[in-house]
């Protein structure tokens, strides 16, 4: 089983930083996903670079004794080139279809369901609401850029052991706002 993490509450929205870390919220949020991960058995974990999932994988790592591995793969989608407003951008591309927004970022979802493939089970990893979707639609076959909205900390089962990947169980939803 892979553990897909959304980060914890951000201290920032969009328009404010460009890489917060977590709130306050998002620090008891990370210590309550951390329990919830070593009771499921969760044994290794990777992050993305980004601050707040750095700091939400920091509670896992202290509590289940490892160190996550950083990997650009399971970051933030990146904003095309000439993109003046990532917000109105991001608005925009959430409520699209991968066929939208062309090759690359489907070429971006594919690599991060085949870097997933190769973690060894049980492991949890931390990453963002829009790379979550990535990987859960590319497993569903669902055209829809955001097929849920994982909640802060939330975790969505994910099964690579089998000939074909399994999302076993959604994490908790929430609304997400793109400031």
């Amino acid at each position: 089983m892979i553990y897909l993490v959304r980060h914890g509450e951000a201290a920032a929205g969009w328009g404010d930083h460009p890489d917060p870390g977590l709130s306050e919220l998002g620090h008891t949020q990370a210590a309550a996903a951390a329990a919830t991960l070593v009771s499921l058995g969760a044994r290794s974990a990777v992050c993305s670079p980004m601050q707040r999932c750095r700091e939400t994988a920091a509670a896992f790592e202290q509590l289940a004794n490892v160190k996550a591995t950083v990997e650009q793969v399971v970051s933030e989608i990146e904003t095309p080139p000439g993109i003046d407003d990532r917000v109105a951008w991001l608005r925009a591309y959430m409520a699209g279809t991968w066929a939208d927004e062309g090759a690359a970022h489907d070429a971006w979802r594919r690599q991060i369901a085949e870097a997933l493939s190769l973690l060894p089970d049980n492991t949890a990893v931390f990453s963002h609401f829009v790379a979550i979707n990535a990987v859960v639609s590319l497993i569903d076959q669902d055209a829809r850029t955001i097929v849920f909205k994982p909640g802060h900390c939330s975790v969505t089962k994910v099964d690579f052991s089998g000939a074909v990947p399994r999302v076993i169980e959604y994490g908790s939803q929430a609304a997400t706002r793109v400031l």
